[in-house]
């Protein structure tokens, strides 16, 4: 009970120097209650088919980001606000205060303020969940029915996650503060050192190697598990907590490196300065580059993984077919298509047709357990003839109405016979002509017409012949598809349509996940900057003691926040260059031959928010905290 007095006594003492790790517990907690409030509310939904299911995924997605990043921002921001007491702490030792007592009063600290902001960051989540609600709905993201749940369970989850990561966050802080002589602490108090413990060190490179192991065996074994979506989401996050856990040893360096490049018109000597101040002090470093590094790292390896992936299909599309021309039949042909097919084979300058028509199949595994899957239905001599299908083993050319072409993921070898249930139910086993190399297309299964029932063609490409009028051959083949209610379209323009750039429901899934963490890091960042400003007051004030003028001192500090905000979003850039490299390792094992889809827009943007924001938060508040006289400030 004692030690609770003392807990109560210094947060109402001390609440201002703590409003930073509060802010930062508050957001998280309301963050991660309105993702989970919004999966519970797509759960409960009426089905609603692929588009609910595509809800339920991505903001399963969201929640999960959002626990990461809040936790990730907390645990720094709390393990940091324990770090700047330990003058403090050592006076409480001298006091007579044992380790074990030091220990549970920073504990106890932390619970109350971690208990208090949890519960508020619950309501700001009940009341944030509807409007979120309100935006997926008005973009068309949700289906219809999709209103607010009464579930209390994610209020329960966001709740305690938010104590949890409070208490984990202090508690590595707190046993070593605990454990620090009383007159070590009061010596060492205003020295940065032991910052990268052993612990500390083994469990950075740990992760490192964790994810290099496990991006190593994905690429050896499923390269095509590393593209898809839940896979680079989750998988920046090792690199984060590596970067973090490392910053003691990343940071020094890149301060030294980018502080070079800080105008010296602007900051004059105040750059040197930054520099070195940011160098020592590095746990007032790490905790303000870790919101921007994970702003940076997740914002980039998001949308350049969204826009490699969406690069790739449209490469790979490329890469499949030698068609010159593309005619689209209309949505209610005049004629039958097979006339259509024929009478483009007549038009002068083609030398191969091939028409192809999309159906559905399942395919039973051995334990008796249908697997759908998308095909397409089309002629063996056109397929061969048009088709550049990344082969493994077999050829296209044994395709007939007893065969199938199937890609190596089924795991089924040249000659096998597969039990297959056609689009009308009727069940036939087929055998395996050929075998394809994995990749990105939904439509590696290809089967003839045969065995398509009603399977209607919406494809029909045009190769022509070497030395061909390659305008003339366009006209003639428009002039012959328009009486079919058909249209011609070029290869580019067909791949245009077939394989666009990234969808408008994927980048709504993108700003889904990150929208929300982005604007919680700025408003972490802000709040951690203002808050390690204030603590700096007698710093400061001994700086305009040894005849630093006021000015000067602003720019001294708005430099070190920019320089450290910098940092951070270098680390970020680092996260996401490996996140991308691993990702062009798994389409070069795939065969695909993807251009590099760089998010320079992206991550500038959110870079250039964290600098300017480092110098508007930073610049204002040096100015309040150098209202006082120097010699009162520095004697406190």
């Amino acid at each position: 009970m004692r030690m609770l007095r003392i807990a109560l006594a210094s947060l109402t003492t001390r609440w201002p120097s703590l409003l930073g790790a509060f802010l930062a517990l508050v957001l998280g907690v309301a963050m991660t209650a309105v993702m989970l409030l919004g999966l519970a509310a797509a759960v409960e939904a009426p089905p609603g088919g692929e588009e609910s299911v595509s809800l339920v995924a991505a903001l399963g997605t969201a929640g999960g980001v959002s626990v990461f990043v809040s936790a990730f921002v907390v645990a720094s921001t709390y393990s940091y606000a324990v770090v700047r007491r330990r003058r403090e702490l050592g006076l409480l030792r001298l006091a007579g205060a044992t380790r074990a007592q030091v220990r549970r009063t920073v504990l106890a600290e932390a619970l109350l303020l971690a208990a208090a902001a949890s519960a508020v960051g619950c309501g700001l989540g009940r009341f944030g969940a509807p409007l979120l609600i309100r935006w997926l709905a008005g973009v068309g993201m949700a289906p219809a029915g999709f209103a607010p749940s009464g579930s209390v369970w994610p209020l329960h989850a966001a709740f305690w996650t938010g104590l949890l990561v409070a208490l984990g966050g202090v508690a590595v802080a707190a046993r070593r503060a605990g454990r620090v002589g009383p007159l070590d602490a009061l010596s060492a108090a205003d020295a940065d050192t032991g910052v990268l413990t052993p612990g500390r060190l083994v469990l950075g490179l740990g992760l490192l190697l964790g994810a290099a192991v496990l991006a190593g065996t994905a690429l050896a074994t499923d390269p095509a598990d590393l593209l898809h979506r839940k896979t680079y989401t989750t998988r920046p996050m090792w690199l984060i907590c590596a970067c973090g856990l490392l910053s003691p040893l990343l940071a020094p360096p890149l301060v030294r490196g980018l502080g070079r490049l800080l105008p010296a018109r602007l900051f004059g000597h105040a750059g040197r300065l930054a520099r070195a101040n940011a160098g020592s002090a590095l746990r007032r470093t790490g905790a303000v580059a870790a919101p921007v590094l994970v702003a940076v790292a997740l914002t980039g390896s998001l949308a350049g993984a969204l826009d490699t992936v969406s690069a790739a299909r449209g490469a790979e599309a490329a890469a499949r077919t030698s068609a010159d021309l593309v005619v689209v039949p209309g949505s209610a042909p005049t004629a039958p298509t097979a006339r259509l097919v024929a009478a483009l084979g007549t038009v002068p300058g083609v030398d191969a047709v091939c028409a192809t028509a999309p159906t559905r199949l399942a395919l039973v595994e051995p334990d008796g357990v249908p697997v759908r899957a998308e095909a397409r239905a089309a002629a063996p001599a056109g397929l061969t003839a048009l088709a550049r299908l990344p082969l493994l083993a077999g050829t296209p050319a044994a395709l007939d109405d007893d065969a199938l072409v199937l890609p190596a993921e089924w795991g089924r070898t040249v000659g096998e016979r597969v039990p297959v249930i056609r689009a009308d139910g009727s069940r036939t086993a087929l055998r395996v002509a050929a075998v394809l190399r994995d990749g990105l297309a939904a439509d590696g299964l290809y089967v003839t017409p045969a065995n398509a029932p009603g399977a209607r063609v919406d494809r029909i490409e045009l190769r022509l012949a070497p030395g061909a009028d390659r305008t003339a051959a366009l006209a003639a083949a428009r002039a012959t598809a328009t009486p079919y209610g058909a249209t011609v379209l070029t290869r580019a323009d067909w791949l245009a349509v077939a394989a666009p750039a990234t969808g408008r429901i994927a980048r709504l899934r993108t700003a889904l996940v990150l929208g929300l963490a982005v604007v919680y890091t700025g408003i972490t960042l802000a709040g951690t900057l203002l808050t390690t400003t204030a603590d700096r007051r007698r710093e400061l004030a001994l700086l305009r003691l040894a005849g630093a003028t006021r000015a000067q001192v602003v720019r001294l500090v708005t430099a070190e926040s920019v320089l450290v905000a910098a940092v951070g979003a270098a680390l970020g850039c680092a996260v996401t260059a490996a996140q991308l490299a691993t990702m062009h390792a798994a389409l070069a094992a795939l065969g695909v031959p993807a251009p590099w889809a760089l998010p320079w827009r992206p991550v500038g943007l959110v870079t250039a928010g964290a600098v300017a924001l480092a110098a508007l938060c930073t610049a204002p508040a040096t100015v309040w905290v150098l209202r006082a006289r120097p010699v009162i400030a520095a004697a406190r």
